[in-house]
């Protein structure tokens, strides 16, 4: 290509580079997400805090949201429809305007296991961030899945006599509430790692701040 003609292609993307990374209702979604998901945690804590049926131990109350197990049920269960909702709305417009194949796909074991690589050696790229590496691809598919888990094992710690049929699939009502603590570790990994990542590529967050 003629220099001239690199420089149209260059000058044609400009605008798109500085206004497009993120559309704003994808940008709303993902901090409504990000609020659920953080409230959710913190009441599960304490909710976690008052039967300890796991390990025994506690988490320290300031880092519990409720002050009891009444108010944080009710914190609970409130912020839960909102990411149900929030959930379905984001997946059904990824599936509908194509953001889901064009973000999402298609994806390898032989990319995934490339880009990881360059993860652990420090060099994985990041030079247009309006494309996610198989990397960034796996890790979110990871997150959706186990919003999908939490939000089952989380109905039938809710409704149990009302869904015995999702009950009875997810082993009974107490294991049921260990698929809900070991997929609500899981989300707090992932919250660490995408935090770790976005800080060491800041112009993601300014990009899901300003969508430029």
């Amino acid at each position: 290509m003629s220099e001239t003609a690199t420089g149209v292609a260059t000058a044609a993307l400009a605008p798109d580079d500085r206004t497009s990374v993120y559309p704003l209702w994808l940008r709303l979604m993902h901090w409504v997400n990000a609020v659920a998901v953080i409230i959710l945690i913190l009441s599960g804590w304490r909710i976690y805090d008052a039967t300890r049926f796991m390990f025994g131990f506690t988490i320290p109350a300031k880092w519990t949201l409720g002050g009891w197990l009444g108010g944080a049920l009710q914190w609970h269960f409130a912020l839960m429809w909102l990411l149900v909702g929030n959930a379905l709305v984001y997946l059904l417009v990824h599936v509908f305007n194509g953001r889901f194949h064009r973000q999402f796909l298609p994806l390898s074991a032989s990319a995934i296991w490339t880009d990881f690589k360059s993860f652990l050696s420090g060099h994985l790229s990041h030079s247009d961030i309006r494309r996610y590496n198989a990397v960034q691809k796996v890790a979110y598919l990871f997150a959706m899945a186990d919003i999908v888990v939490l939000v089952l094992s989380g109905l039938v710690l809710f409704k149990s006599v009302q869904l015995p049929w999702l009950r009875e699939l997810l082993g009974g009502y107490e294991f049921a509430r260990r698929i809900h603590f070991w997929a609500m570790a899981c989300m707090v990994g992932f919250i660490v790692v995408h935090v770790v990542m976005a800080v060491l590529v800041p112009r993601t967050i300014r990009a899901m701040v300003w969508g430029r």
